[in-house]
């Protein structure tokens, strides 16, 4: 990767973000870079990065940093967005049969979760990894609940708190910077709270699921969808599995057995977990073919070869069965 070419990506990328310290854009055009580029990804380094002027050291243990999941959403994501649309997550569709759009079927699964949580008027959600906020905005507007965003990328809640206020919602919807894995909130605060596509990011979920439980107050309703491990893993999905993690920010993705011991370990009872990755597989070819569209934009910032080996990976992902996805309720004892 030439010098040229990282400070070409990184002029590209100022101008789609907001404002963001040179020295923090920097940090996260060389996690792009890594992200993109197929085949050659680093092993989570040891090393020390400066990132927000603060110099600290990143070790196997402490990945992936809050830093790297918020450099991948604040960069690739804006390719994805560009593409895909609002709704930056999986859609869900009924059968092979199904032709729903990508809007509907994005709504379609935070649809799902809403009624994992069976959230009632007046009572205060939180959303923990929340994006730009696209779900939780549709929550609040189902549900007549407050929410509470939380994300490790600060371009993400400043996007989210506009989206908010834009739509009316300002009062009922907020978001704020917080680590997931330390939340600054008193416990029983919360009434529910959901995990939409954020726990694959955390470095331990079950850390997680300790402070969710803390949290949520008895008898809150917690909602997780989330991209999984499924077995058995042949060699080949090995690669996929490994290309995932490499590329997007990801420790180690979980399995249906870790969720279930997890859970029962951190006070959580009447789990109820379902593999729906026949449902949402279709999201990856679809994704691929929407970013297909922006092709030409993709081979300016990262060139031809890159590029069409970004798409490839998202069309094989697609159709590797130890790829999976899940979608999980559970209630804090």
């Amino acid at each position: 990767m030439t010098a040229g070419f990282q400070d070409g990506l990184l002029d590209a990328f100022s101008g789609m973000w907001l404002a963001v310290d040179p020295q923090d854009l920097r940090w996260r055009t060389d996690t792009i870079i890594r992200g993109l580029t197929a085949g050659t990804a680093e092993p989570p380094p040891t090393s020390r990065h400066l990132h927000n002027n603060t110099e600290f050291l990143m070790t196997l243990e402490q990945f992936p940093a809050p830093s790297d999941v918020a450099g991948m959403y604040d960069g690739i994501g804006q390719i994805y967005g560009s593409a895909w649309g609002p709704n930056k997550h999986y859609g869900y569709w009924e059968n092979d049969a199904d032709d729903s759009s990508i809007e509907e079927a994005t709504d379609r699964l935070t649809d799902l979760m809403i009624s994992g949580i069976a959230a009632q008027a007046g009572q205060r959600v939180l959303d923990i990894g929340c994006g730009i906020g696209h779900p939780a905005l549709r929550l609040v507007r189902a549900c007549d609940v407050s929410v509470l965003g939380i994300s490790v990328s600060h371009v993400q809640v400043a996007r989210a708190t506009e989206l908010a206020a834009a739509a009316g919602l300002a009062d009922r919807a907020t978001f704020q910077f917080t680590d997931a894995m330390d939340m600054p909130f008193p416990d029983g605060s919360f009434d529910a709270a959901w995990a939409f596509e954020s726990m694959w990011h955390m470095p331990d979920r079950g850390q997680v699921l300790s402070e969710t439980a803390r949290v949520l107050r008895p008898g809150g309703r917690l909602a997780i969808a989330d991209v999984i491990e499924r077995g058995p893993v042949s060699p080949e999905g090995r690669v996929v599995l490994d290309h995932i993690c490499e590329n997007y920010a990801v420790r180690s993705l979980g399995t249906v057995d870790e969720y279930r011991t997890a859970l029962a370990a951190n006070g959580f009872v009447d789990v109820e977990i379902r593999d729906i990755s026949d449902n949402v597989s279709r999201t990856l070819a679809r994704m691929a073919d929407a970013v297909e569209t922006v092709r030409d934009k993709l081979v300016d910032l990262v060139g031809k070869e890159q590029a069409t080996s970004l798409i490839d990976f998202m069309r094989l992902s697609a159709v590797t069965p130890e790829s999976g996805y899940l979608f999980l309720t559970a209630v804090r004892a």
